[in-house]
Protein backbone atom coordinates (compact mmCIF):
# COMPACT_ATOMS: atom_id res chain seq x y z
CA UNK A 1 0.00 0.00 0.00
CA UNK A 2 1.23 3.47 -1.15
CA UNK A 3 0.49 5.99 1.81
CA UNK A 4 0.45 8.45 -1.23
CA UNK A 5 -2.04 6.70 -2.49
CA UNK A 6 -5.46 8.38 -1.82
CA UNK A 7 -7.81 5.14 -3.04
CA UNK A 8 -6.26 3.12 -0.52
CA UNK A 9 -7.24 4.56 2.34
CA UNK A 10 -11.62 4.28 1.48
CA UNK A 11 -13.69 1.64 3.21
CA UNK A 12 -14.82 -1.03 1.58
CA UNK A 13 -18.27 -0.87 -0.45
CA UNK A 14 -21.28 -2.47 1.29
CA UNK A 15 -24.11 -4.15 0.30
CA UNK A 16 -27.18 -3.01 1.48
CA UNK A 17 -29.67 -6.00 3.20
CA UNK A 18 -31.65 -7.64 0.61
CA UNK A 19 -34.88 -7.26 0.04
CA UNK A 20 -37.24 -9.29 1.96
CA UNK A 21 -39.50 -11.33 -0.05
CA UNK A 22 -42.37 -11.26 2.28
CA UNK A 23 -44.50 -8.71 1.97
CA UNK A 24 -44.94 -8.78 -1.62
CA UNK A 25 -45.69 -5.47 -3.84
CA UNK A 26 -48.72 -4.53 -4.12
CA UNK A 27 -48.58 -5.75 -8.09
CA UNK A 28 -48.01 -9.15 -6.98
CA UNK A 29 -51.07 -9.16 -4.64
CA UNK A 30 -52.76 -8.52 -7.84
CA UNK A 31 -51.69 -11.24 -10.24
CA UNK A 32 -52.26 -13.89 -7.51
CA UNK A 33 -56.03 -12.26 -7.37
CA UNK A 34 -56.45 -12.14 -11.12
CA UNK A 35 -54.79 -15.80 -11.51
CA UNK A 36 -57.10 -17.18 -8.94
CA UNK A 37 -60.26 -15.56 -10.76
CA UNK A 38 -59.14 -17.20 -13.87
CA UNK A 39 -58.42 -20.78 -11.86
CA UNK A 40 -62.05 -20.37 -10.68
CA UNK A 41 -63.44 -19.44 -13.87
CA UNK A 42 -61.63 -22.29 -15.84
CA UNK A 43 -62.62 -24.64 -13.12
CA UNK A 44 -66.69 -23.44 -13.55
CA UNK A 45 -66.37 -23.78 -17.03
CA UNK A 46 -65.07 -27.64 -17.29
CA UNK A 47 -67.78 -28.50 -14.21
CA UNK A 48 -70.18 -27.03 -16.67
CA UNK A 49 -69.06 -28.72 -19.71
CA UNK A 50 -68.84 -32.15 -17.32
CA UNK A 51 -72.02 -31.75 -16.52
CA UNK A 52 -73.71 -30.82 -19.73
CA UNK A 53 -72.03 -33.94 -21.42
CA UNK A 54 -73.68 -36.36 -19.26
CA UNK A 55 -76.12 -37.60 -21.77
CA UNK A 56 -72.31 -38.78 -24.01
CA UNK A 57 -71.39 -40.45 -20.84
CA UNK A 58 -74.06 -41.89 -20.35
CA UNK A 59 -75.07 -42.89 -24.24
CA UNK A 60 -71.23 -44.84 -24.30
CA UNK A 61 -72.42 -46.70 -21.64
CA UNK A 62 -75.35 -47.95 -23.06
CA UNK A 63 -73.38 -48.78 -26.31
CA UNK A 64 -71.22 -50.64 -24.59
CA UNK A 65 -73.71 -52.65 -23.10
CA UNK A 66 -75.67 -53.27 -26.62
CA UNK A 67 -72.35 -54.43 -27.63
CA UNK A 68 -72.25 -57.08 -24.47
CA UNK A 69 -75.46 -57.90 -25.79
CA UNK A 70 -74.18 -58.45 -28.85
CA UNK A 71 -71.20 -60.72 -28.47
CA UNK A 72 -73.82 -63.00 -26.39
CA UNK A 73 -76.66 -63.22 -28.82
CA UNK A 74 -74.87 -62.36 -32.57
CA UNK A 75 -78.23 -61.24 -33.33
CA UNK A 76 -77.01 -58.57 -35.89
CA UNK A 77 -80.83 -57.13 -36.74
CA UNK A 78 -81.36 -56.85 -33.10
CA UNK A 79 -78.03 -54.79 -32.36
CA UNK A 80 -78.75 -52.89 -35.41
CA UNK A 81 -82.22 -51.72 -33.91
CA UNK A 82 -80.57 -51.32 -30.84
CA UNK A 83 -77.73 -49.40 -32.02
CA UNK A 84 -80.08 -47.01 -33.91
CA UNK A 85 -82.21 -46.65 -30.84
CA UNK A 86 -79.48 -45.10 -29.25
CA UNK A 87 -78.56 -43.21 -31.68
CA UNK A 88 -81.79 -41.51 -32.25
CA UNK A 89 -82.10 -41.22 -28.26
CA UNK A 90 -79.13 -38.78 -28.61
CA UNK A 91 -80.07 -37.12 -31.31
CA UNK A 92 -83.27 -36.12 -29.98
CA UNK A 93 -81.31 -34.82 -26.98
CA UNK A 94 -78.50 -33.10 -28.46
CA UNK A 95 -80.01 -31.67 -31.93
CA UNK A 96 -83.58 -29.51 -32.25
CA UNK A 97 -86.54 -32.09 -32.03
CA UNK A 98 -88.32 -30.36 -35.52
CA UNK A 99 -85.20 -31.13 -37.02
CA UNK A 100 -83.94 -34.69 -35.90
CA UNK A 101 -87.36 -36.70 -34.46
CA UNK A 102 -88.87 -37.12 -38.31
CA UNK A 103 -85.52 -38.20 -39.98
CA UNK A 104 -85.99 -41.93 -41.27
CA UNK A 105 -84.31 -43.93 -43.71
CA UNK A 106 -81.94 -42.46 -46.14
CA UNK A 107 -82.00 -38.82 -44.37
CA UNK A 108 -81.04 -40.28 -41.48
CA UNK A 109 -78.31 -42.07 -42.36
CA UNK A 110 -77.45 -38.50 -44.50
CA UNK A 111 -78.05 -36.92 -41.18
CA UNK A 112 -75.70 -39.00 -39.16
CA UNK A 113 -72.63 -38.59 -41.45
CA UNK A 114 -73.09 -34.73 -41.84
CA UNK A 115 -72.53 -34.85 -37.98
CA UNK A 116 -69.53 -36.74 -38.84
CA UNK A 117 -68.44 -34.70 -42.02
CA UNK A 118 -68.83 -31.67 -39.06
CA UNK A 119 -66.64 -33.54 -36.51
CA UNK A 120 -63.95 -33.75 -39.02
CA UNK A 121 -63.65 -37.75 -39.26
CA UNK A 122 -63.45 -40.04 -42.17
CA UNK A 123 -65.53 -42.58 -41.39
CA UNK A 124 -69.17 -43.21 -43.02
CA UNK A 125 -72.09 -44.84 -41.24
CA UNK A 126 -73.19 -48.05 -43.84
CA UNK A 127 -76.07 -47.92 -45.57
CA UNK A 128 -77.89 -50.90 -43.47
CA UNK A 129 -78.49 -48.16 -40.58
CA UNK A 130 -81.11 -46.60 -43.11
CA UNK A 131 -82.74 -50.01 -43.22
CA UNK A 132 -82.70 -50.16 -38.92
CA UNK A 133 -86.50 -51.18 -38.98
CA UNK A 134 -86.83 -53.47 -42.03
CA UNK A 135 -87.80 -57.10 -41.13
CA UNK A 136 -84.85 -58.09 -43.02
CA UNK A 137 -82.36 -55.54 -43.21
CA UNK A 138 -79.78 -57.77 -44.95
CA UNK A 139 -76.01 -58.47 -43.92
CA UNK A 140 -74.68 -56.06 -41.02
CA UNK A 141 -71.23 -54.92 -40.59
CA UNK A 142 -71.43 -54.55 -36.62
CA UNK A 143 -67.69 -53.34 -36.38
CA UNK A 144 -68.09 -50.60 -39.10
CA UNK A 145 -71.39 -49.58 -37.22
CA UNK A 146 -69.70 -49.85 -33.90
CA UNK A 147 -67.02 -47.40 -34.63
CA UNK A 148 -69.07 -45.35 -36.34
CA UNK A 149 -71.23 -45.07 -33.04
CA UNK A 150 -68.54 -44.61 -31.20
CA UNK A 151 -67.38 -41.65 -33.09
CA UNK A 152 -70.56 -39.78 -33.23
CA UNK A 153 -70.87 -40.38 -29.76
CA UNK A 154 -68.16 -38.89 -28.52
CA UNK A 155 -67.29 -36.12 -31.70
CA UNK A 156 -70.87 -34.89 -32.81
CA UNK A 157 -71.72 -31.14 -32.19
CA UNK A 158 -74.26 -30.30 -30.34
CA UNK A 159 -76.38 -27.06 -31.33
CA UNK A 160 -77.36 -24.47 -28.59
Amino acid sequence: MNPQDPLAALQPLRTPEPLPWWPPAPGWWLLAALLLIALAWAAWRGWCRYRRNYYRRAARQDLQAILARHAEHRDSARTLGELNTLLKAVALHAFPRAEVAALSGERWRSFLNRSLEEARTPLRFPEVIARAHSPTPGPVDTVALQRCSETWLRRHRRTP
